[in-house]
């Protein structure tokens, strides 16, 4: 099976919150993961919606599928890098924030049968 696939990196998500949202869309054909993606109040769905639409673009224009076939393939969230921010506290030490980063990857493609 052909798959086409997209991939945001270095997007400021957390990847334990994106991972809620990519769950509910694995293995849906992709209309009804862009509903799901548009209906849901998360940060991560704005984000996760993009990838996918850039997954059936490059399905649709590098590989002639056709839109209404797709399926959710393959979608997953992987950890970044962290930012790590010093936030100052009392008698001259220093909290570490960690701000977490995701990559995210959605692989889209054509049900046989």
């Amino acid at each position: 099976m052909r798959q086409a696939v997209a991939r945001a990196r270095f997007v400021r998500v957390s990847p334990l919150r994106a991972q809620l949202v990519v769950q509910e869309i694995r293995g849906k054909p992709v209309g009804e993961a862009r509903r799901l993606l548009a209906l849901s109040p998360k940060k991560a769905a704005r984000l996760i919606r993009k990838v996918l639409d850039s997954a059936v673009a490059n399905a649709v224009n590098n590989f002639e599928m056709d839109e209404e076939k797709l399926w959710v393939v393959k979608a997953f969230v992987d950890e970044g890098p962290r930012l790590k921010r010093l936030n100052p506290r009392a008698f001259g030490r220093a909290d570490i924030i960690r701000r977490r980063l995701a990559h995210i990857t959605i692989a889209v493609g054509e049900k046989e049968g």
